[in-house]
């Protein structure tokens, strides 16, 4: 039986996963299908996520429906390098991605160059409809993307948008279903406008 030396697999199969889209929409639960199959299938695994999200646990990724599985916090991108040993670990899971610094897509691409299986999940939009730190980036360099989508809370429709509820400016805000809301794209372009007539009508 030929087996692949290290050099072989860098070649042949280290790739970059991305799985974006809105609050509310499946993104953790499909990152941890991914590595749970990984898993099974006795793959060296490491998971991530940045260490500012304790919304649920410290050091666990917990999806909406409270899936979990243990993972390694950090504070930036530069750490994940340092934790994984590019001869031995088959596949790197990163959860809200969108969090970490610009230094993550070369992240990426350093530990997919290596013949490593990258799965990524995170925000594409921030709760203006922006596109969110680095996440255009990562879609641009990755060989799969997929779009996960909520359902709008207001009419039922697929929803792509995540709509903040509560009055804050900061690009990063933790927060559930008390701070955020799926929205569809018609739904949220009204809600967007209500907020703006209101400000105006403050000024």
């Amino acid at each position: 039986m030929f087996l692949e030396s290290k050099a072989d697999r860098s070649i042949n199969r280290g790739w970059i996963e991305v799985v974006c889209g809105s609050m509310f929409s499946g993104k953790t639960e499909e990152l941890l299908r991914r590595i749970r199959r990984a898993n099974f299938a006795s793959q060296k695994i490491e998971l991530f996520k940045p260490a500012i999200d304790v919304r649920y646990a410290e050091e666990e990724v917990v999806s909406h429906d409270s899936t979990s599985m243990i993972s390694t916090p950090v504070h930036n991108s530069a750490e994940i390098l340092i934790y994984v040993n590019l001869e031995t670990v088959e596949v790197v899971g990163i959860d809200e991605v969108q969090f970490f610094d610009e230094g993550i897509v070369e992240v990426c691409n350093k530990l997919a160059d290596s013949g490593i299986r990258v799965i990524v999940a995170g925000l594409d939009m921030d709760y203006l409809g922006n596109p969110f730190a680095s996440m255009p980036r990562l879609m641009a360099v990755a060989e799969y993307v997929t779009k996960t989508h909520a359902i709008c809370v207001k009419c039922g429709d697929l929803a792509q948008f995540s709509h903040r509820l509560v009055v804050n400016d900061k690009q990063v805000l933790l927060g559930e279903k008390d701070s955020y809301e799926p929205l569809c794209r018609r739904c949220f372009n009204e809600y967007r406008a209500r907020e703006e007539a209101a400000k105006l009508q403050q000024k």
